[in-house]
């Protein structure tokens, strides 16, 4: 009888705790192999995703070996218990497996024009945020992306000094609520170490016509030149567009 008793035992704790593993390995290859992680961390910080998802199925692999080699007698806990908790043993791995679960099937999105208002749009990089490797001023103006714009007004930031400069930037669109229906912002978000630490940056662009053509969250391209306007009572450098083409979202929306 004995005997049987061990042979019916199963060690339902241990298996919970695998599949919390194996669900957040593949949780992490989903990210990688989708190409889902470039709106979830910055490039540097990838491998770091990576490599433990790799870890993850390596330590799932050498558990389960383990655990075929230690079901054929009850665990001496089992068997004597010491003590006891408050929360059954595999709480903590049950919640673990569901917010897998939910990443399993949840596919994330990068950040829109709700939370650029919400975290507060800015046309500077101060010391706290991410800063250039290296600042150049010997690019062209049209070479120039929204982060590059930003990066070169904060260095130097007299408005006058980039008029009539050309212009050529991709970002998304955002409606800012005290501006008139003929300007719209152009953004991107900047990431410095993984999306809950990006921040917006933008610039204004003044339109011919009406911007309710053109769609917050909508993905566009603006051609035109620099030039300096007075807006929401600041003196500032502003894209007076020539032409402005929608174009599809990026694979990578982020600026670093």
């Amino acid at each position: 009888m004995a005997n049987r008793r061990r042979s019916r035992y199963v060690p339902w704790a241990d298996i919970l705790d695998l599949l919390a593993l194996l669900a957040w390995a593949l949780v992490l290859l989903k990210y990688w192999l989708t190409g889902q992680l470039n709106i979830l961390l910055h490039p540097d910080y990838m491998w770091l995703s990576n490599a433990a998802s790799l870890f993850l199925l390596l330590v799932v692999f050498l558990r389960s070996f383990r655990l075929v080699q230690s079901t054929r007698a009850i665990p001496a806990a089992i068997a004597n218990p010491r003590h006891f908790t408050l929360l059954p043993p595999s709480f903590s791995s049950l919640i673990l497996l569901a917010v897998a679960v939910f990443g399993l099937t949840y596919t994330p999105r990068p950040f829109a024009s709700d939370t650029a208002l919400q975290r507060g749009i800015t046309d500077t990089l101060t010391m706290t945020r991410s800063q250039p490797r290296q600042f150049r001023l010997d690019n062209q103006p049209e070479d120039r992306s929204v982060v590059d714009w930003v990066r070169t007004i904060n260095v130097y930031p007299e408005p006058d000094a980039y008029t009539d400069q050309a212009v050529d930037v991709s970002g998304f669109v955002i409606y800012p609520p005290d501006w008139p229906d003929n300007y719209l912002m152009v953004s991107r978000f900047v990431l410095t170490c993984c999306a809950a630490d990006a921040y917006p940056v933008g610039l204004p662009v003044k339109l011919s016509g009406d911007r309710a053509a053109y769609a917050p969250d909508s993905w566009i391209d603006v051609n035109g030149k620099m030039i300096t306007e007075t807006l929401a009572d600041r003196r500032q450098v502003v894209i007076e567009s020539t032409s402005l083409t929608e174009i599809p979202e990026p694979e990578n929306p982020y600026e670093y």
